[in-house]
């Protein structure tokens, strides 16, 4: 994530990368007094996901892990 320090958790767009994984809402970046209950959010698959919580749409850097068979 290209974020270090807190932020607020009114962000609706988070890009994340590889070493972000596993992902989950709300991210160790947010500020937790205002946060919903984390959740694990699936992004390999599609390459993107929603939070059903707060909406925030998170994107995989690279797009979806390919499968290799």
């Amino acid at each position: 994530m290209s974020v270090k320090a807190p932020v607020e958790n009114k962000q609706r767009y988070i890009e994340v990368s590889a070493d972000d994984l596993p992902l989950h809402c709300p991210t160790p970046e947010m500020v937790l007094w205002n946060a919903h209950p984390r959740v694990f959010l699936d992004i390999e698959t599609k390459g993107e996901a929603l939070c059903p919580y707060c909406g925030t749409f998170y994107k995989l850097k690279g797009g979806p892990a390919s499968s290799h068979h």
